[in-house]
C-alpha cells in the first residue's frame, strides 16, 4: 500500500508515503517580503490586518501567516502557533473560512480595530477579493496593499486589476501529475518518491504573481502568472 498525500498534508506529515505540495513557509516568506520592500521605509510603522483560515488553524494556514511575518520582519515566536507575535505593527488576526464573504467580514471586524490599516494578508485569494470589497465600502482600497497565495485564475486576474498586489501561485496540477507518476513508479517497481532536499515533502514550486517587481524578491509578471493558473 502507497498514499499519498497532495496538497495538504497529513499531521503527522509521515502518516503518508509522501506528500506532493506547496512550500506554504516560503509562500507566505514571498508575499510577505514584498510587501516589506513595496513599502520600504514605511514598513516599520506598518498596520497589518492578518486575514486567516479557520479557529483550528490547520498547518497550511500556520505556514502561510508565520511565513509571511518571517519575510516581513516581524520576529516569530512559536512557528506552530498563530498570533502570538508581540510586533505593534499587527493590528490583529481574524479568520474567514477561505471565503469571499468570510473575507469581507475579517476585513471590517480588523478595520475597526484600526481605521489605519495599509496591509493586509490574506490566506487565500477568494478572502483577498472579500476584504478589497470591504476596503472599497469605505473608500480605502488605493491606500492598502493586499497580498494572497493561490495563483488560481480569478485571483491572478485580480493582480492585473489591480485588486491584489502580489500572490504567491502554486501549483495544483503539478501535484497531481506527480502524485500519479508515483504510484505508477510504485506499481512497476516497488520504488518510492523522494522527498525535496531539506524538507519532508516533495516541494512542487511556488512563484511570486505581480506586475510591480521590487528588488530581491525574484517574481513574474501577471501575463506568465496567466499562462501558468488553473481554476
Amino acid at each position: 500500500l502507497l498514499v499519498i498525500a497532495l496538497d495538504t498534508p497529513l499531521e503527522p506529515i509521515d502518516a503518508a508515503d509522501a506528500t506532493f505540495a506547496t512550500d506554504n513557509f516560503k509562500a507566505g516568506e514571498l508575499i510577505g517580503k514584498w510587501a516589506a520592500a513595496k513599502l520600504g521605509d514605511k514598513a516599520a510603522d506598518a498596520k497589518i490586518a492578518m486575514l486567516d483560515l479557520t479557529p483550528s488553524a490547520p498547518s497550511v494556514d500556520v505556514l502561510r501567516d508565520q511565513g509571511f511575518m518571517k519575510g516581513f520582519g516581524i520576529d516569530i515566536k512559536d512557528p506552530n502557533k498563530i498570533g502570538d507575535e508581540d510586533d505593534d505593527r499587527v493590528v490583529g488576526h481574524d479568520v474567514t473560512n477561505g471565503n469571499e464573504e468570510g473575507g469581507r467580514e475579517a476585513m471590517e471586524n480588523l478595520m475597526q480595530r484600526d481605521s489605519e490599516i495599509n496591509v493586509v494578508y490574506t490566506i487565500n485569494e477568494p478572502a483577498a477579493a472579500g476584504a478589497y470589497e470591504a476596503l472599497k465600502a469605505f473608500g480605502m482600497q488605493d491606500g492598502v496593499l493586499i497580498v494572497s497565495v493561490d495563483g488560481g485564475c480569478p485571483g491572478v486576474e485580480n493582480v492585473k486589476d489591480g485588486v491584489i498586489g502580489a500572490t504567491s501561485q502554486q501549483y495544483p496540477l503539478l501535484m497531481a501529475a506527480k502524485g500519479i507518476e508515483a504510484i505508477k513508479a510504485w506499481a512497476d517497481s516497488g520504488e518510492k518518491p523522494q522527498n525535496t532536499d531539506g524538507l519532508n515533502f516533495y516541494d512542487t514550486g511556488v512563484n511570486l504573481v505581480t506586475d510591480q517587481p521590487v528588488d530581491g524578491v525574484p517574481s513574474i509578471d501577471v501575463a506568465e502568472g496567466m499562462d501558468r493558473c488553473w481554476g
